[in-house]
């Protein structure tokens, strides 16, 4: 196999959507298990699992949707709907992708072996019927986002609040949403076939909803939850010289972030109209990756060093 072709295969398995699967460690970090080598692992190979199940969906959906992405602008430039990938080629790849994934994932449990029938057997039905149908489509995708989480919850036994399982799904909902809106704004009703039953107005509000609950549902989990107590030499000083610092709701203090970034997403949505490429505006927009960055290091701090 040549440069080129090895090239148009990791191009077709999408590997820039693999960020998606990260989701599966949000578990063991808010139990605080990240340090947890064993729990770190198997979190590890969930996400592998998972990624490989993902690429699954996304070279299933490029076989089916052949005919209609070759006419689009922008897809038709796939690997799959230019050719540089023939559909046998990508059948194989979905057989083989899916049953390797089944199998070990048998292996490893079967709580998780369930989901991950689940998982795949959605996507399967997502690309086959769901796509078509206006508001289950992006409820398809929400619950896609969860059954990642509640896979990192199978595989490490650790439960993940309720609260914060809810922000999951109101911030899926909220960038399928976007998605959506910025399909109907660029390429307008003849995107995908469920775009005619959707309109600007709806999708606004299906936005402004779902980024509603994400934010309120983020500020009710940073509230009621406590932090997951780690023994270190910095939870030790800060317990014996400041025994009140860990009782106070200092997760709260990350809120502001939360808000910001759901705004800075939509900002671009309706400046730029990129939210039709979710992955892109997270990788490559400075002030997201800042604000995500500094989210992710204030939880990190007050979960395992404060």
């Amino acid at each position: 196999m040549n440069k080129d072709r090895i090239f148009f295969f990791f191009q077709a398995i999408r590997l820039n959507q693999w960020i998606k699967n990260l989701i599966v460690f949000t578990a063991i970090i808010f139990s605080g298990q990240l340090l947890n080598i064993e729990l770190f692992l198997r979190s590890l190979f969930v996400f592998f699992i998972f990624c490989l199940l993902s690429s699954t969906s996304y070279v299933l959906n490029d076989i089916i949707d052949y005919p209609h992405d070759r006419k689009h602008p922008f897809k038709k430039y796939r690997p799959i709907a230019s050719g540089k990938i023939t559909i046998a080629e990508a059948t194989f790849i979905v057989f083989t992708f899916s049953l390797f994934s089944l199998l070990i994932a048998l292996f490893f449990s079967l709580p998780f072996f369930f989901i991950s029938f689940i998982f795949i057997l959605l996507h399967f039905f997502y690309s086959l019927y769901l796509k078509r149908q206006p508001v289950l489509d992006i409820f398809s995708i929400s619950f896609s986002f969860m059954l990642r989480a509640f896979a990192g919850e199978v595989a490490t036994s650790y439960h993940i609040p309720i609260w914060l399982l809810l922000t999951i799904f109101f911030l899926s909902l909220f960038m399928a949403s976007v998605k959506r809106h910025a399909e109907l704004a660029v390429q307008g009703e003849r995107a995908r076939i469920s775009l005619y039953r959707y309109n600007e107005h709806f999708l606004n509000f299906l936005t402004y909803i779902s980024a509603t609950s994400a934010i309120i549902t983020y500020a009710f989990y940073t509230y009621f939850e406590k932090l997951p107590t780690v023994d270190t030499v910095f939870t030790q000083f800060f317990s014996g010289y400041f025994p009140s610092f860990e009782a106070r709701k200092w997760l709260m203090t990350t809120i502001p972030l939360v808000v910001y970034g759901v705004a800075r997403y939509a900002q671009l949505l309706y400046e730029r109209y990129e939210g039709e490429r979710p992955e892109k505006i997270i990788t490559t927009d400075k002030p997201l990756i800042a604000t995500i960055f500094i989210w992710g290091f204030i939880v990190i701090l007050l979960i395992y060093i404060i």
